[in-house]
């Protein structure tokens, strides 16, 4: 998602046809029912006919520069996170990707080895197969989504110069066959938020219906969703709305207010698909899903509407919602989100569930987002990654039907646990504070190299500071501890930071501030390090002016 709304206003290479199948255990009845899904009029329906709801979490990162899931970086393991996921109800979870993440030889990042050792190694891809897996388990269900031709940001077409049409297709058609037979994943949301072009008075971005092939939305969802199902006929095919159904803001651009475009958010606009709807081979596979966001992501004129929230379900129904109450096609809210900040969104997210609906026959959805680091949003849960916001989760929570898959909840990893047999976790922890929200952070290399006081007995230890990603007002960096040519048993690391920068977050070590003195030294179980042999630690910052590197960075070793 990438929150900015106009309200008004690849050569990534294909993956290889010939794959690996990951079987899962097929999702139980109840929220998510048994086998493949299909439609029928409004309904989401399973293999035996049995209407399903999907009340779902999205947990993203796979389209970030990480290029695979948020919060692998925490101090516990991922499959508590997804415990928790279901043990709050969320049956459902929508993984956003970019086609960066399926190049061949593309890495994940922010992965912390020590709290997920079963994670060294793997490809973006391979995580998301563990994932995959796991949530079959418990009974959930995995919708994939385009998010992004590459991890440096969202576009207005599903195209760009370096990702022609062909790879986002050719790599759809891959997903496909990679997860044929696997009925934990159910199908396909095609591309994130279509949307128009605001830098241009021209008709430059998706259009819904204007006959042109090279931004009609509606036209290219019916090309991608065919090929998926020529090779995958079981999927469901999710397809969003646009921003402005002419795909351009002309209306914009003059005084002339009489022939003003009724624009919306980002992927949020189905007005037009009742009169040019979406035809697919394959009958029942077809799934809108509009996005619908509240003020903390922009101030819509309607929230300002004396009748409001009276106003609410007659602008829902306008831009989607006729589409399920005309029993046309079922309805799956991809993303809506708050961080909750004002009345207004507390009832804004009050009155959008209840027009949802509940039990098997309302409405589904994806919640943005279960990740702490959206910038404009927030998440379930809080910077910890394992503490529930419960202001949050108190509105949704009634709305939600759990999955009934089975499957025994992750013990957390204790810091007294001995470590891995690699000696040291070789920890990994890059997150970008405001993925996919507002602001794609953009890595820099500016990194400092220390200075290595002796030890007594000749054991020293250096240390290499690293802006891992910056973003307007905050960044995150990594510091590498490396042991010297002598085993150590502890470190400490001290620098002072140049800008006035300072520190919220840190992970893998112990903080103590003073100004802009910074001393961090090992946790139990990073302390002891044999000779030439690394760990890392890492934090969160904020940052104005400029984002200085500080000039010494000292290691001291016992």
């Amino acid at each position: 998602m990438y929150r900015r709304i106009l309200g008004g206003l690849a050569t990534a290479a294909a993956m290889a046809a010939t794959v690996l199948v990951v079987t899962g255990s097929p999702a139980n009845a109840a929220g998510t029912g048994t086998g493949y899904l299909h439609t029928s009029g409004n309904k989401i329906v399973d293999s035996t006919g049995a209407t399903v709801r999907l009340t779902g979490i999205n947990w993203f990162g796979m389209e970030t520069d990480n290029k695979t899931f948020h919060g692998l970086w925490a101090n516990n393991p991922w499959k508590s996170q997804l415990d928790l996921m279901a043990s709050l109800g969320y049956n459902t979870i929508r993984v956003p990707f970019s086609d960066d993440a399926l190049k061949p030889g593309a890495q994940a990042t922010s992965v912390n080895t020590y709290s997920n050792p079963d994670l060294i190694g793997l490809s973006p891809l391979q995580i998301l197969d563990k994932v995959v897996d796991y949530a079959g388990q418990k009974g959930m269900r995995i919708i994939l989504d385009r998010h992004r031709p590459t991890s440096a940001g969202q576009t207005a077409l599903w195209y760009t110069s370096g990702v022609p049409e062909s790879t986002w297709i050719n790599d759809w058609k891959s997903l496909a066959q990679h997860y044929a037979g696997n009925t934990t994943v159910i199908g396909a949301d095609l591309h994130n938020e279509p949307h128009a072009d605001g830098t241009n008075p021209n008709a430059t971005g998706s259009c819904w219906g204007c006959g042109d092939e090279s931004r009609d939305w509606r036209l290219a969802a019916e090309r991608a969703g065919n090929a998926i199902l020529s090779v995958q006929p079981n999927w469901l095919i999710f397809v969003e709305g646009v921003s402005c159904p002419s795909g351009g803001l002309s209306n914009v651009w003059d005084n002339d207010t009489s022939n003003d475009e009724d624009c919306g958010w980002w992927g949020g606009n189905l007005t037009k698909a009742g009169q040019y709807p979406v035809r697919l081979n394959v009958a029942n596979r077809l799934v809108y899903s509009p996005h619908e966001y509240a003020t903390s992501v922009y101030h819509q004129a309607w929230f300002d509407d004396p009748s409001y929230p009276a106003n609410m379900p007659a602008i829902w129904d306008k831009y989607f919602g006729y589409l399920y109450k005309q029993n046309i096609a079922p309805i799956m809210v991809g993303e809506f989100g708050t961080t909750l900040a004002s009345n207004i969104d507390k009832i804004w997210l009050q009155e959008l569930m209840k027009y949802m609906g509940s039990g098997v026959n309302g409405m589904s959805f994806t919640y943005w987002s279960w990740n702490p680091n959206s910038g404009d949003t927030g998440g379930i849960l809080k910077d910890d990654w394992a503490t529930v916001d419960q202001a949050k989760q108190s509105i949704i929570s009634p709305y939600l039907i759990p999955p009934t898959g089975g499957g025994n909840p992750t013990p957390p990893v204790s810091p007294s646990a001995s470590p891995s047999p690699r000696v040291s976790p070789s920890v990994s922890p890059s997150p970008s504070p405001s993925a996919s929200p507002r602001v794609s952070p953009s890595p820099s290399p500016s990194a400092s190299p220390s200075a290595s006081p002796s030890a007594p007995g000749g054991k020293t230890c250096t240390a290499t500071y690293k802006v891992a990603n910056q973003y307007p007002g905050g960044f995150q960096g990594e510091v590498t501890v490396n042991a010297g040519s002598s085993a150590i048993s502890g470190w400490t690391v001290k620098w002072a930071f140049p800008n006035g920068q300072s520190i919220s977050q840190l992970w893998n070590g112990t903080l103590s501030a003073s100004g802009s003195n910074v001393t961090v030294t090992n946790m139990s179980y990073n302390g002891t390090l044999a000779a030439g042999a690394s760990t890392m630690f890492g934090f969160n910052g904020s940052w104005s002016g400029s984002n200085g590197v500080p000039s010494t960075v000292t290691c001291t070793a016992s």
